[in-house]
């Protein structure tokens, strides 16, 4: 594990601190598992800002259209075979 160093405003500090002693759990530990929520956000955000900017390609919609016809003929296939 890598060590990290940065400054955090007074409050913010103060409240971890509180946070810390409250839940009797090490501030790098609050601090580890907020930064990773947030990150998930940030990437969940991305994923679906890249979804939406392809919903107005109609090229990619129309490929993507093709995949799930394809898709959907394999599924049917797989059942007749039962």
């Amino acid at each position: 594990m890598a060590t990290f160093t940065s400054s955090l405003p007074d409050q913010m500090l103060k409240r971890l601190q509180d946070l810390s002693v409250e839940l009797n759990v090490p501030k790098n530990r609050i601090l580890e598992r907020a930064l990773d929520r947030y990150l998930q956000e940030v990437e969940r955000q991305i994923f679906i800002r890249s979804y939406q900017a392809m919903s107005g390609d109609s090229e990619l919609l129309s490929l993507a259209e093709d995949g799930m016809e394809e898709y959907n003929d394999e599924l049917i296939k797989l059942d007749e075979k039962r």
